[in-house]
């Protein structure tokens, strides 16, 4: 019979293996490996979470449950990401709900409907200081559109206004946190998440990953840097063309 420290030896000495084989070829390999194997338990794990949080939304916020939209994904190919509503339907001041159609007439002619800022309850910034509002996003990883870490996706609006240096955030998939969201979330200027998006791509691997989650789990319990409303930085597109428009940046695609 095979004395103990024998067995103790070769558990640790497979799962040394196990952890260098995973740190060498993380970037061909393993990173997607880890993603449809996490994603895949954790939406087994939190199905019941899922369904309460589902039903908690439909009857606070309405409907649809999920809200989908276009992001782009690795080399800037389209997808449509998942989340959970956080606000409530775009409506006029009496209450008449709107369509995204009808919401750009009113913004076009002028008609003065409920902000974005009005539109996000209680309940809603309640989901997004917990990243709750982001747990559907497990599905797009599972799926192969994202992965656990990496740069955020970010509107199809801004894909003309980015730099060629800063396209290159389009690399690697998008993923459901990254380097950027543990220096200052939402509330980090756009240069600074460029910086650290770009850092990310050239640098990621097996521990780097591992670390950015930590910290990711310490910036959501901590609640920090959340970036709610009138608190997160203008749209992207604004800054750059307000950047062009002064010859602060110069237009290279």
């Amino acid at each position: 019979m095979m004395e103990w420290y024998w067995i103790l030896a070769i558990v640790l000495g497979s799962v040394l293996l196990w952890v260098l084989l995973s740190a060498l070829l993380y970037r061909h390999f393993f990173k997607r490996f880890y993603d449809v194997f996490l994603s895949g338990i954790a939406l087994i794990v939190f199905s019941i979470p899922l369904l309460i949080l589902s039903l908690l939304v439909r009857a606070k916020l309405g409907s649809p449950v999920i809200f989908r939209q276009e992001r782009p994904g690795k080399d800037g190919k389209i997808f449509k990401m998942c989340k959970f509503r956080s606000m409530l339907p775009p409506q006029t001041r009496d209450g008449k709900v709107l369509t995204d159609k009808e919401r750009l007439e009113c913004v076009e002619k002028g008609i003065d409907i409920l902000s974005d800022e009005e539109r996000l309850t209680k309940f809603g910034r309640l989901l997004r200081a917990l990243s709750l509002d982001e747990l559907p996003e497990l599905w797009n990883i599972f799926k192969g559109d994202m992965s656990i870490v990496g740069p955020r996706p970010l509107a199809t609006i801004y894909l003309p206004y980015y730099s060629k240096e800063e396209f290159h955030r389009h690399d690697v998939r998008p993923g459901l946190t990254g380097l950027a969201q543990v220096h200052g979330r939402n509330t980090a200027s756009w240069e600074k998440r460029f910086e650290y998006d770009l850092k990310y791509v050239k640098k990621y691997s097996l521990f780097g990953d591992i670390k950015i989650l930590i910290d990711t789990i310490l910036v959501v319990f901590k609640r920090s840097d959340i970036g709610q409303g009138n608190e997160r930085p203008e749209s992207f597109n604004v800054v750059r063309q307000r950047e062009w428009d002064n010859g602060e940046v110069v237009k290279d695609r």
